[in-house]
């Protein structure tokens, strides 16, 4: 994605089923726990560079020993910083007693973080606050284990406030007005709640308060605690938590808008937010990791025992297309073979916009992330020329010389890496007035390849606000003289802020907004927007099952290809002496590229929640008024 922006976070469960001496035996390390999940999340590490944190729950500790412990950090490598501060920890210990290098049961004692229950999580600050208060994992404290949470998520909700009213309402006080602490907060009353109702049953039945907490440890039903909990939040997320008798747990929307999956054998049970980082951190075949179904959770008892319950009423599957389109990591089976598709699905407009002239065409791809669709792109465009050679040697017969067929077999469409990201300069801090001039030589270009007579062909994964193809992208590639330059997005148009944890927020940030205002200008139809924005005032104080997005009467007067016409001539500054093209894939394709993952309420306005339609009139109205704030 040229226009970088922050999205969703990355979580990490490991539940060790076996006691801590068994793995120092097997794999020769009672660190094992702790080595797994610094994979685990370092593989996540594409999920989260603002923050990481650590929190681990010992088992069986004695009154007054320490069985919690957590590490945060917001530095610039915030996964190394934690695990280099967890490893001075236990190399100090172990440095200061070698004579207890084998002994497990004293190590677990006297050294933090070594239990049997661990969490992890890699943080993007979608509301730009990357202090270290803002890290998870979140950690209410109390003196009874069963009430001691830990909460770490990939989420955001759209209804944080009416959520912050409900606490007020039962008795609380939270200390900030924040989706993750209302969560929380809202699992921890209800955990409160559940604990004191057993201890009371417990009371009556004459049961010692010591071995009351036993009871209560078998007796606690955490799929009741987030049925109540989880009740009426909107939103999007992949909720774990840990408790502090060794209960834990990961809750998945009931739309399944984030991603979790999870695995288990007879020494682990393992949940991370992406398939892959399972697969090779544990060495385990793709069909032995399962997808937690939406509205369930996964639910790891101290005893061990695992169990998947329902907790909220499915919504029709929405999981997160974007995850395939860009953010997760390229390495799942399933992921690489969409990007391929997209790659395919769009080729056919590439087709008609270069005249079907493959062999005076430059095919390439900016940034990285782009390159498995440039794979499906370019095959693609094999294929069209396979089909060309054949008609050419079917229509020839016996007619062509040996030269002519060999001229003819030898045609390859033209795959070139033409754009490279000078990382160091995208560091580099300086002041406004300089700042354009620094952004156009973000990128190198690769002279030598492409000659005046060509189409230049570059794939992206989105095109979000257009301001780096602007500023630096085209510019660099006009320097090459092409005829043509060709733009082509794998994702649909983004026309819509994004609610459920990707920073996209603003409407007005968005090229195809802009574009479509500027549509409305030149055919005096702007009246529409002054419309649009009295419907929206107008549904301020409706219940959210009735909001509508009317947001989408934006757009309704032109046609897709209109918009993406209008984008490229927003994009061809006076100084670009080329042509200037920009393709879109439909939404279509892309559900046809992705058929199980069909959340797309980025590209339609068809969001899969109550609160995402009153979160897009809420962006809408921000534009409309000038006010730079976050819609949610």
């Amino acid at each position: 994605m040229s226009d970088a922006i922050k999205h969703e976070c990355g979580i990490a469960l490991l539940r060790l089923l076996k006691p801590l001496d068994y793995y120092k035996k097997k794999y020769g390390t009672s660190f094992y726990g702790i080595n797994k999940m610094y994979l685990l999340m370092e593989k996540q590490h594409n999920r989260g560079q603002d923050g990481a944190g650590f929190a681990s729950v010992k088992f069986d500790m004695e009154p007054g020993k320490r069985y919690i412990s957590r590490v945060r950090s917001n530095a610039q490598q915030p996964i190394q910083d934690i695990f280099a501060q967890i490893n001075d920890r236990l190399n100090g210990v172990i440095s200061n007693n070698p004579e207890k290098q084998d002994d497990i049961e004293w190590q677990k004692e006297n050294m933090p973080y070594l239990g049997e229950l661990y969490l992890g999580h890699v943080r993007y600050g979608t509301f730009g606050k990357n202090s270290i208060e803002s890290v998870h994992p979140f950690l209410r404290q109390n003196n009874w284990k069963h009430k001691n949470l830990i909460v770490a998520g990939n989420f955001n909700l759209t209804n944080s406030n009416q959520i912050m009213q409900e606490l007020i309402e039962l008795g609380q006080h939270p200390k900030e007005n924040t989706d993750t602490v209302s969560v929380m907060e809202k699992i921890g009353h209800f955990l409160d709640d559940e604990v004191e109702k057993i201890y009371q049953k417990c009371k009556k039945k004459e049961i010692s308060k010591k071995d009351a907490s036993e009871v209560i440890a078998k007796k606690l039903k955490v799929h009741k605690v987030l049925k109540r909990a989880s009740k009426s939040w909107d939103g999007g997320y992949a909720m774990a938590g840990l408790l502090g008798h060794g209960d834990s747990f990961v809750l998945r929307d009931p739309a399944g808008i984030r991603p979790a999956f999870y695995y288990k054998d007879d020494e682990i049970v393992v949940v991370a937010s992406e398939r892959p980082v399972i697969q090779t951190v544990f060495n385990v075949p793709i069909e032995k990791v399962e997808e937690l179904e939406r509205g369930h959770a996964l639910i790891v008892k101290r005893n061990g025992d695992t169990t998947i319950e329902p907790v909220l009423e499915q919504l029709p599957k929405k999981s997160c297309s974007f995850e395939r389109i860009y953010f997760s990591r390229g390495s799942d089976a399933d992921i690489y073979q969409e990007r391929k598709n997209l790659g395919k699905n769009v080729f056919p407009q590439i087709l008609k916009s270069i005249n079907k002239d493959i062999k005076n065409t430059v095919f390439t791809y900016i940034p990285n992330t782009a390159e498995t669709s440039f794979y499906g792109m370019f095959e693609a465009a094999e294929d069209i020329l396979n089909e060309q050679k054949t008609a050419i040697l079917l229509d020839g017969q016996r007619n062509l010389s040996a030269e002519k067929v060999t001229e003819v077999l030898s045609m390859r469409a033209r795959m070139e890496k033409i754009a490279v990201k000078d990382v160091k300069l995208r560091t580099f801090i300086a002041d406004d007035n300089s700042r354009d001039d620094l952004v156009a030589h973000v990128y190198d270009v690769t002279y030598g390849v492409v000659k005046p007579t060509d189409n230049l062909v570059i794939i992206d994964d989105s095109i979000v606000r257009g301001t780096t193809l602007k500023k630096s992208i085209i510019k660099i590639l006009d320097r090459l003289n092409p005829k043509k330059i060709v733009v082509v997005s794998s994702a649909p148009q983004i026309r819509y802020p994004d609610c459920y944890g990707i920073d996209m927020a603003r409407i007005g940030d968005f090229i195809a907004f802009r574009a479509a205002l500027e549509l409305l200008k030149e055919t005096n139809q702007y009246h529409i927007v002054g419309d649009v924005y009295e419907k929206c005032k107008g549904q301020k104080n409706y219940v959210d099952g009735d909001v509508q997005n009317f947001v989408k009467e934006i757009y309704a007067p032109f046609s897709y290809e209109q918009v993406s016409d209008k984008i490229a001539e927003m994009l061809k500054t006076e100084d670009i002496k080329c042509g200037v093209e920009v393709i879109y894939q439909t939404v279509e394709d892309l559900h046809k590229a992705c058929p199980n993952h069909l959340g797309d309420w980025y590209f339609t306005g068809d969001y899969p929640t109550p609160g995402g339609n009153r979160v897009v009139n809420s962006a809408f109205i921000n534009f409309y008024e000038g006010n730079n704030k976050r819609a949610y």
